[in-house]
C-alpha cells in the first residue's frame, strides 16, 4: 500500500509539472498581448520590407524567428488541454492566416526558404529576437530560455588532413627566407569618406542587376602590339591579346568572363608569363588538371608545371606552376598559403560561389595569404557563367579578388566610388557603380562579337514519344502529382480567397519543392525527371548511333550514370565504339578518353556526364552533341555544348536535345529556353526578364498546376 501511495504522489507530482510546462507557454493571467498579435505584427513588418526590395539581416532574422515560433505555437495549440475544441479552431485559423502571410514573403524572396531547413543555422541574435518576443507576448520562460549562449567553433577537421609533400620540405630548406613584397605600398593620402556609414554590397550588386543600360561589362582594354606569345612559338586571337596587353601595363586582378570556348586557360596562362607572376598557383575541377599542365607546356614552353594528386607525394615544389584541384585543397592548404606564389588563377570560379562551402573557404584564405605577403600579385577568376543563380553569386569571387570583404568595399574600390561623388541615395549611382567595379578588372567577350570565324551553333529538339510501360509509369506518376497540386491549390484558395492566383500557385509549388526534396521515397518532380532520362536513354542512343554513321563522331551527354551505362550498352550492341569520361575516373584514364576520341578514327561517340565533363573540356573532333537528358539551368547546358563549339572549330555546331513528348520534360526545355540567363541581363547588357535558374523546377511545377487550373476550370464552365 505504502508503494502504491509513493507511485500515485508521483504520478499527481508529473501532472502537475505537465500543466506547469503548458501553462508557461501561455499567456500570463491579465496580459491580453498572446504570441499571435505579437507574431502577426512581426510578419506584417517582414511583409513590409520585403515589398521595398531584398531583406536585410536584420528583417531576415525576424522572418526566421516568426516562422519558428509559428511552428511552435501550431505545435502547442494542438495538444494544449486548456482549449476547448471551438477555441482551438479559432487558433488555428489566425495561425493558418499568418502562415498564407509568411509564405507570400518566402515567394517574394524565395532565399529566405534556405532558412527554413532543418540543418538552417539559428545565429544568436536570432535566438535573442526570440526570446524578447516570447517576452513581450507575455510568455514566462524557463531559466534556460532567458539566457542566450553562443555555441563554441566547432574543432577545425581540417588541421587533423594537412600533409606537406616532403618535396615541399626540401624546397623550403633550399630558400627558407620568403621576403614579403612592399614594392606597391604607397604612402595613404587623405580621402574623403562621404560613403564611410552607408552599406555599400548591396547596391553593388543591384548596380550590375538594374543599371546595366544596355552595355557589356567588359573594361577598356588596349589594343595589342603582337599576337605572338612569349615564347615565339604561337599566336593568340586578337581578344586574347588585348588581354595579355592590361597584363602588361600592370593591372593584378581579373574576372575573366569570356564565355565559354573562348581561350580563357591560354589568356590566363600567358598573363601569368608577362607579368613574371611565378611560382603560381592555379586551382582547378579535378576533371581538367591534367589539361592545365598540357596547356603550360603548350602557350608557356620553358615553364614547368607539377599536379597535386592526392597527398602530393609526386609534387615537384620547383615547378614554375601548381595546379590543385578543389577536392584535395583541405589536405594542402597549409602549405600552399606558406608557399610564397606570385599569382592565383581559380578555373571556373563559380564553383566557390558559396561561401559556406570548404572549397570557398579554402581558396578565400589563400588569396588572401598570397595578398598579404605579395601585394602585387596576379588574380584571375576564370568563369565563362560567374552568375547562375542570383546576383550574390558575384559575392566570393570579387572577395577572392580583393575588391570586397564580408562587409565592404575595399580599396582601391571604395576610392573609385568615392571618386564619383554620389551616394547610393544618388540617381546615377547606380551605373557609376557598376562602372567601378567593370574597371576593377571584368572582362567578359561573347562569340559572336570578338570570334567571327567560329561557326554558328544550334538547338534542334527531337520529340519523342514515351510509349511502353516505363512511359505508362512516367504519366501516371505527373497526372498524381497534377492531383495533388491541385488539391493543395483548391485548399489554400478556399482559405485564402481574395490572394492572387499567381501568389498561391508559387506558395503551393514551393512546398511541393520542399516536401520532394525532403522525401526519401515516393515519385515526385526530382524521381519523375530520373526516370524520364531512363525512358529517353535507349531512344537518344540510337538517334546518337544514327548521327555517327551519318555525320561522324558525336559527344553524348547525360547527368545520371544508369543513363549513360544504357547508352554504351547500345553503341557496343550496334558496333560502334564509345569511350566515357565520368566523375569516378582518375585524370589518366579521363585524359586517355579525350584523346581516344581526338584522335583515333575508331572511336565515334563520347559518353560524358553533364558534371564531371561539362566544364574545361575540349571535345571539338565533334561536331555534334546529343544532350539525352536535361539540366536544370540553362548555364549547364551552355557549358556542355561548348566543349564543341569554341576556338578551333570548323564545323557549324548542332546540339539535339531529346525531349519526351507531353510530359514535364517539354515544359522544362520551354523554360530553358525562354528565360535569358542572369549573366546576360548582369554582365551583356541584356534588357530582358531575368529569372534565376535554380526556380526552373519552382516554374516547372507552376506550370504543370496553371495548366490543372485552366482544364478544370473548363470542366466547370461546361458543368
Amino acid at each position: 500500500m505504502a508503494e502504491q501511495g509513493q507511485r500515485q504522489k508521483r504520478q499527481r507530482s508529473g501532472n502537475q509539472s505537465q500543466r506547469r510546462t503548458t501553462q508557461s507557454r501561455r499567456p500570463r493571467p491579465g496580459d491580453d498581448a498572446g504570441v499571435i498579435p505579437v507574431l502577426a505584427r512581426v510578419a506584417r513588418e517582414v511583409e513590409t520590407a520585403v515589398q521595398k526590395g531584398p531583406l536585410k539581416p536584420a528583417n531576415r532574422a525576424r522572418f526566421q524567428v516568426a516562422t519558428l515560433l509559428l511552428r511552435e505555437e501550431r505545435a502547442r495549440v494542438k495538444v494544449d488541454p486548456t482549449l476547448t475544441d471551438a477555441e482551438r479552431s479559432n487558433e488555428q485559423k489566425r495561425l493558418d492566416g499568418l502562415a498564407g502571410i509568411l509564405a507570400k514573403t518566402a515567394a517574394r524572396d524565395t532565399t529566405l526558404i534556405s532558412m527554413l531547413g532543418e540543418d538552417a543555422v539559428v545565429s544568436a541574435a536570432a535566438k535573442t529576437l526570440r526570446r524578447d518576443l516570447l517576452i513581450a507576448a507575455g510568455v514566462e520562460l524557463s531559466p534556460d530560455e532567458l539566457i542566450i549562449t553562443t555555441e563554441p567553433k566547432p574543432v577545425d577537421k581540417t588541421i587533423e588532413k594537412q600533409v606537406v609533400p616532403q618535396s615541399v620540405r626540401q624546397m623550403q630548406m633550399s630558400n627558407p627566407f620568403l621576403a614579403p613584397d612592399f614594392s606597391a605600398l604607397v604612402p595613404k593620402t587623405e580621402k574623403t569618406n562621404r560613403l564611410g556609414n552607408w552599406e555599400l554590397i548591396e547596391p553593388l550588386f543591384r548596380a550590375f542587376e538594374y543599371g546595366a543600360g544596355g552595355g557589356a561589362a567588359s573594361m577598356d582594354l588596349p589594343e595589342a602590339s603582337s599576337l605572338t606569345t612569349p615564347g615565339g612559338n604561337l599566336e593568340l586571337m586578337r581578344h586574347q591579346a588585348r588581354f595579355v596587353e592590361e597584363v602588361k601595363k600592370g593591372h593584378r586582378t581579373f574576372l575573366l568572363a569570356d564565355e565559354p570556348g573562348l581561350g580563357k586557360t591560354a589568356q590566363a596562362l600567358v598573363a601569368a608569363s608577362v607579368s613574371n607572376s611565378y611560382p603560381l598557383l592555379v586551382v582547378v575541377p579535378n576533371v581538367v588538371k591534367t589539361n592545365w599542365a598540357r596547356e603550360v607546356e603548350l602557350w608557356t614552353p620553358g615553364r614547368t608545371a607539377t599536379v597535386v594528386h592526392g597527398d602530393g607525394k609526386d609534387v615537384d615544389a620547383f615547378s614554375d606552376v601548381v595546379i590543385v584541384n578543389y577536392e584535395v585543397l583541405d589536405r594542402h592548404v597549409g602549405w600552399l598559403g606558406r608557399f610564397g606564389f606570385k599569382g592565383m588563377v581559380v578555373d571556373e570560379a563559380h564553383f566557390i560561389k558559396n561561401l559556406k562551402s570548404e572549397r570557398s573557404k579554402h581558396v578565400l584564405a589563400l588569396s588572401r595569404s598570397i595578398r598579404a605577403s605579395q601585394p602585387r600579385a596576379l588574380f584571375v577568376a576564370l568563369t565563362g557563367t560567374p552568375l547562375i543563380n542570383t546576383i550574390d553569386d558575384f559575392r566570393a569571387i570579387w572577395q577572392f579578388l580583393g575588391w570586397i570583404d564580408d562587409k565592404k568595399p575595399l580599396s582601391p574600390l571604395i576610392d573609385k566610388l568615392e571618386d564619383t561623388g554620389l551616394t547610393p541615395a544618388d540617381f546615377g549611382f547606380f551605373a557609376e557603380a557598376r562602372q567601378a567595379v567593370i574597371d576593377m578588372g571584368i572582362v567578359r567577350r561573347k562569340k559572336v562579337d570578338v570570334a567571327s570565324d567560329i561557326p554558328a551553333r544550334r538547338v534542334a529538339d527531337i520529340p519523342v514519344e514515351l510509349d511502353d510501360d516505363l512511359g505508362r509509369t512516367i504519366r501516371a506518376a505527373e497526372a498524381a502529382l497534377t492531383a495533388r497540386l491541385l488539391t493543395t491549390y483548391n485548399r489554400v484558395r478556399a482559405l485564402k480567397p481574395d490572394a492572387d492566383r499567381e501568389d498561391i500557385l508559387r506558395v503551393v509549388a514551393h512546398a511541393e519543392l520542399d516536401e520532394s526534396k525532403a522525401a526519401k521515397t515516393g515519385d515526385n518532380v526530382f524521381t519523375m525527371v530520373r526516370k524520364i532520362g531512363q525512358a529517353k536513354a535507349g531512344l537518344a542512343a540510337d538517334y546518337t548511333a544514327q548521327l555517327a554513321r551519318n555525320v561522324g563522331k558525336v559527344v553524348f551527354f547525360a547527368k545520371h550514370i544508369d543513363v549513360m551505362d544504357v547508352a554504351e550498352q547500345h553503341f557496343a550492341k550496334v558496333g560502334l565504339k564509345s569511350v566515357s569520361i565520368r566523375g569516378d575516373q582518375s585524370p589518366k584514364a579521363r585524359q586517355d578518353a579525350i584523346d581516344s576520341f581526338d584522335k583515333d578514327p575508331e572511336v565515334s561517340v563520347v559518353v560524358a556526364s553533364l558534371t564531371a565533363a561539362g566544364v574545361g573540356l575540349n571535345l571539338q573532333a565533334a561536331s555534334n552533341v546529343v544532350l539525352a537528358e536535361l539540366s536544370w539551368t540553362s548555364a549547364e547546358q551552355t557549358q556542355a555544348i561548348d566543349r564543341v563549339h569554341r576556338i578551333g572549330q570548323e564545323l557549324p555546331v548542332t546540339a539535339w536535345r531529346i525531349i519526351a513528348a507531353h510530359t514535364i520534360d517539354a515544359k522544362i526545355a520551354e523554360l530553358i529556353d525562354s528565360k535569358a540567363g542572369l549573366a546576360a541581363r548582369a554582365l551583356d547588357g541584356s534588357d530582358q526578364e531575368v529569372a534565376a535558374e535554380s526556380n526552373i523546377q519552382l516554374q516547372a511545377l507552376m506550370s504543370l498546376l496553371r495548366d490543372a487550373i485552366g482544364d478544370s476550370e473548363d470542366v466547370d464552365d461546361e458543368d
